[in-house]
């Protein structure tokens, strides 16, 4: 490969002077992106670096002889302006900028194809190649590409660049009506270049077959692209089944040559996209069986996961290669709830949201995964709603990882537009489906807009696209409780009922996808009287849940707070309608998810409620726990000895129907000045002590720690990870000593070739009540936090590779 200059690079530098993935054309339009990897004919590397940036354009900006020597440069994921975590005009990431980055493309891509891939840019992108206009993709939360071939500088030097209209534009989805959310703006997810030869796999479709039969297969569709006729050699094509290294399943099956699918210029694929299913256009190149005997069945908690391995050969000659994870599980909803491998699986989970402070969705992989974590492990969900727009391929591949189950669904917000909108819409749906259709976590497919009215032929398009690009899931379509009698075209009866007593299942299929939220915003600084009323309106939607089969569960709004507009949530552009604050700190309705984890998950022992005298309006009275145990003990120690305050089971007066309820216990009557010290909580199963939580009553700090989330960052400018911060107190489990981490926010590092570090002091501890400063309105009071520091960082890496011990 030669550089600017001429010299041979080796793959190292190549790797920082350019990149290559991608795709495009109607049914494989939405194909998943790998990371840098090169296989027999291809070539996929990310291009997130080298980036130039122009808030405002200027004249000439997409001509290669322009100097941009003077715009800004950054990294990709990107945010077009960095906003503080509240209280800011939306207006200000409303605008036009111009992103572009030189490409170095090697001598080797010749006779070869090459395309560039964009996995999400907000919200309408104008591609250019050599100030050559290449076309308009218009949408923020689905992939497209262009083919660059054609265009191309036989001399190696050329240029990419765009025009991103960050505009809330009513032509695309969500918008035309109002938006209970922020879209932010940039290039905010990655991009990269795919030099791969002539004749190409485009995408791969692994279904699994029979799973719980003693004959388990799969079922593979691989989609090839060939441009304009040319001469192809016979082709065939070698599938593998693979257990790691392992190759459990082995076909090779001839194939005819694959048809000419056109890239189009300008928007026509989206305009392609948006036409039915149509058999004999978007049928795949070829169908293959493997048999997949002794195979492991993908579980919650157990998600194994296998690999379909492709590889196409021109006269028996390998010319590409790809793959795809798949998982083999059989998920339904039937009439007696939600099914996952032939069990009944009551859903309990959030919906989630995808923004951040000061970057809005511009986060990389590990951040998008660290999410996913979070609501598997903090919260013990087993499905997450990702509301209301298909979500990062990094936030799906944990999903898949971690046994987190998905509902997925297209862009939109109560609006429905025009039918150049809903063109728009139903593309959406091809793309969202051929890009995640292997996922083994996605289970349902959300093909309407959500919380719009009834549009009988709108939705028989969305979800007629839906189920003919895949027979293996069930579609549904989120309404409003109001909209209870709503016309079924979907398969499972998706609601936001956010009222109590909640509306009675009225279809044999149910699943309740939004409850509390905005009914009842809580703020972690809010009075413990509301944290605690927030915790019990999720425990009770959840008891409601667990009294009838016919409710598949719940989905409560939601994860984490969320900008949003200025007529919606609390006026600061912030909705905090989480379980978890904007910074993933939790409040006590998050520990109430955890508690409905299985015991060989976690036992878990959550107070919700804060070890400080006078914390409540008068005097600490009210003692709410959340639980898996059988039996709650609640202890003062101090100098005169230990004290009884509290003992007994949950709350099954108020949570009937919940396998762990609540524990609720009175406690004004037994905290004195004479009985006041530090705090013991017991828990209990068959009489044994399985785990123990100890507070402090001094409200004195004791140790202040760092703990990040990983050790290790990739030092290329935007791998991120969240630290978490603040004083450790000692838990016993099972007579175990050990330093509990505080659930509290945030520590960013960024290592790139910048050094730089600010911090923002937050949060102190929730037991040092003279000191609270109402202030400061982001002040973590958990039960296991004391003053916390937030801060970011970029490190300088002396290799590759930054560790942190």
């Amino acid at each position: 490969m030669l550089n600017d200059e001429g010299q041979l690079m080796d793959r190292r530098r190549f790797l920082k002077a350019t990149s290559s993935v991608a795709a495009s054309s109607v049914i494989k339009k939405a194909r998943a992106y790998a990371a840098s990897t090169t296989s027999p004919g291809r070539t996929i590397l990310p291009i997130n670096r080298g980036w130039r940036f122009a808030a405002t354009p200027p004249e000439n900006v997409h001509s290669p002889d322009f100097d941009d020597s003077p715009l800004e440069h950054v990294i990709l994921p990107h945010t077009n302006t960095k906003l503080p975590w509240h209280g800011f005009d939306d207006q200000r990431y409303q605008f036009i900028s111009a992103d572009r980055r030189r490409l170095n493309i090697p001598a080797s891509a010749k006779g070869k194809r090459v395309f560039v891939d964009f996995e999400g840019v907000m919200l309408a992108s104008t591609v250019y190649l050599n100030g050559t206009h290449l076309g308009t993709y218009r949408g923020g939360y689905t992939p497209f590409s262009f083919e660059l071939t054609q265009h191309l500088s036989p001399s190696g030097r050329n240029l990419l660049s765009l025009d991103v209209d960050s505009t809330e534009r009513k032509d695309i989805p969500p918008f035309g009506g109002e938006v209970d959310y922020l879209t932010f703006g940039g290039i905010y997810r990655e991009v990269a270049l795919r030099v791969v030869p002539q004749i190409f796999i485009e995408n791969i479709h692994a279904r699994t077959v029979n799973g719980l039969s003693s004959s388990p297969s799969v079922e593979i569709d691989v989609y090839l692209d060939r441009p304009e006729p040319i001469t192809v050699g016979k082709l065939s094509l070698r599938a593998e089944l693979r257990d790691g290294d392992t190759v459990i399943a082995l076909d090779i099956t001839v194939i005819k040559p694959p048809i000419v699918r056109p890239h189009n210029p300008a928007d026509a694929d989206q305009a392609l996209g948006a036409l039915a299913y149509n058999l004999a256009t978007d049928a795949p190149a070829a169908s293959i069986s493997l048999a997949a005997p002794n195979i492991t069945l993908w579980e919650l908690k157990n998600p194994k996961l296998y690999t379909v391995s492709i590889e196409l050969l021109e006269d028996n000659r390998p010319i590409d290669k790809d793959s795809r994870r798949i998982g083999f599980r059989e998920a339904t909803f039937t009439d007696q709830g939600f099914s996952l491998n032939g069990k009944v699986v009551k859903l309990h989970g959030l919906d989630r949201h995808q923004s951040f402070p000061w970057v809005g969705q511009a986060m990389p992989a590990r951040v998008q995964k660290q999410d996913a974590k979070i609501l598997r492990y903090d919260c013990r969900c087993n499905i997450v709603r990702t509301s209301h727009y298909p979500q990062s391929r990094h936030f799906l591949d944990a999903c898949d990882e971690i046994g987190l189950l998905v509902l997925e669904e297209i862009p939109g917000w109560q609006h429905i537009g025009d039918l150049a909108w809903q063109d728009v819409a139903v593309d959406n749906v091809r793309r969202m489906v051929c890009r995640d259709w292997n996922h083994p976590s996605v289970i349902l497919w959300g093909v309407r807009i959500n919380e719009s009215p009834d549009s009988h032929e709108f939705y028989a398009r969305t979800n007629a696209m839906g189920h003919a690009l895949d027979v293996t899931r069930q579609t549904g379509g989120i309404r409003t409780g109001e909209n209870i009698n709503s016309e079924l075209l979907e398969d499972v009866f998706t609601v936001n009922d956010f009222g109590f007593p909640m509306k009675k299942p009225t279809h044999p299929r149910y699943l309740n996808t939004e409850f509390v939220g905005h009914t009842f915003p809580t703020k972690t600084i809010d009075a413990y009287e509301r944290q605690r009323e927030h915790l019990v309106r999720h425990a009770r939607v959840h008891d409601t849940l667990a009294s009838d089969p016919q409710y598949a569960g719940g989905i409560g709004w939601c994860a984490f707070d969320y900008n949003t507009h200025n007529n919606f949530g609390a006026g600061d552009r912030v909705c905090y309608h989480g379980v978890m604050d904007i910074f993933r700190t939790p409040k006590p309705a998050a520990a109430f998810y955890k508690s409905m984890a299985d015991r060989d998950e976690e036992i878990v022992l959550e107070p919700a409620f804060f070890w400080a005298r006078n914390d409540e309006s008068t005097n600490i009275d009210h003692a709410l726990a959340s639980s898996n145990v059988d039996t709650i003990r609640m202890m003062t120690i101090n100098g005169q000895g230990e004290h009884l305050i509290a003992e007994g089971g949950p709350n099954r007066e108020q949570f009937p129907h919940l396998r762990y309820p609540s524990f609720t216990f009175l406690i004004g009557d037994k905290v004195s000045r004479q009985t006041w010290g530090d705090l013991r909580i017991d828990g209990l199963i068959d009489g044994k002590v399985v785990i123990s939580k100890k507070y402090s009553g001094a409200g004195a700090d004791k140790a202040f720690t760092l703990l990040p989330d990983e050790t290790e960052l990739t030092a290329d400018g935007a791998d991120q990870f969240v630290s978490f911060c603040g004083s450790t107190t000692n838990t016993a489990i099972s007579g175990t000593s050990q330093r509990t981490r505080s659930p509290s926010p945030w520590m960013v590092l960024r290592p790139s070739s910048a050094t730089t570090l600010w911090s923002h002091r937050r949060h102190r501890s929730h037991m040092d009540t003279n000191n609270r400063d109402s202030r400061h309105d982001q002040a973590n009071w958990q039960t296991s936090s004391a003053w916390h520091r937030k801060s970011y960082a970029q490190i300088s890496p002396v290799n590759p590779r930054t560790r942190l011990r």
